[in-house]
Parts: structure tokens; sequence; C-alpha cells
């Protein structure tokens, strides 16, 4: 059995949220059958070492197992929020676009 990787957004799709300095992000498989693999995968530490440079300082994560889905909220990720940043991105709206670029790894025999 071989296995090969595969960007995030290729299984799932997400959605951020924020309030004040804390992001919420918002996982969903597309296909449930891939629920376990990204429960396995799609850590709070992988989550964590992915947002390194935007310095949390906590990062959870919630499981969503009926919506084959899970929420991180990840602490001080938006340089104060909407009120106390010169972030061109405040909102933290694009965060989710840098978590589904997290490398996934898949069976070949498993099609996204």
């Amino acid at each position: 059995m071989s296995a090969r990787t595969v960007p995030l957004h290729q299984l799932a799709h997400a959605r951020t949220g924020d309030k004040g300095d804390r992001a919420s992000i918002s996982v969903v498989a597309y296909d449930p059958a891939h629920w376990p693999l990204l429960v396995d995968q799609v850590t709070e530490a992988r989550v964590a070492g992915l947002f390194a440079s935007r310095a949390p300082t906590a990062v959870r994560r919630y499981l969503l197992p009926r919506l084959a889905a899970m929420n991180f909220v990840l602490d001080d990720v938006l340089d104060g929020g909407v009120n106390d940043s010169l972030n061109l991105d405040t909102h933290g709206k694009t965060l989710s676009s840098l978590l589904l670029t997290l490398p996934i790894s898949i069976d070949d025999k498993e099609t996204p």
C-alpha cells in the first residue's frame, strides 16, 4: 500500500471567524469517510506549527463527529484584533486558506 501527500483543501473546506484577538477555524470534510484521517492528522500540534509565525498562545481543537467537522480556536493570532491591529487582515478571514495548505498523507486507493 503506497501513500501520497495532498493539501487539506482536497479533503475538506474551512471557514474562519474572529472575536477580539482569537480566531476560530472550522474544517469540514467533503466526504465523511475521510473524517478519521483528518482527526489523526489535523491535530492541535500540527495547526500550532503551521501558525507558528503568528505565535498563538493556545490552540484548541473541538471535534464534531456527527458533522465530520472540527473547530480550532487560536488565541492571540490577530495582532490584537480589528480595533488594535494595523494588520491588513485583522479579521483573520484568510487564516482558513493557510490551514487548507496543511499536507495530509492519504492512501493511493482513496480518492480526494
